[in-house]
């Protein structure tokens, strides 16, 4: 599984993209970010309100209970505003 990570996600991370194996049981979206929170404070940081990041899974929005299976492209990123 591929993670991407954008914007200030990016830099509260220090880094842009890594290529996970699905842990164990992870089976959505939101649980995936929970394991991700325990990685380190920086991600925890990052991740700590939902309610400010917005996902694509395969490049499609996506939403907390999204189902995984371990071969997707998932992006964290913030919300967007256009003009």
């Amino acid at each position: 599984m591929k993670v991407l990570y954008f914007a200030w996600l990016r830099q509260r991370t220090g880094i842009g993209e890594e290529d996970i194996s699905l842990p164990e049981g992870v089976q959505d979206v939101a649980g995936l970010i929970e394991w991700l929170k325990g990685r380190g404070p920086e991600f925890a940081e990052a991740l700590a309100d939902t309610s400010a990041i917005r996902i694509a899974v395969n490049q499609e929005f996506a939403t907390l209970d999204t189902s995984l299976g371990g071969d997707e492209e998932v992006a964290l990123f913030p919300p967007m505003t256009g003009g």
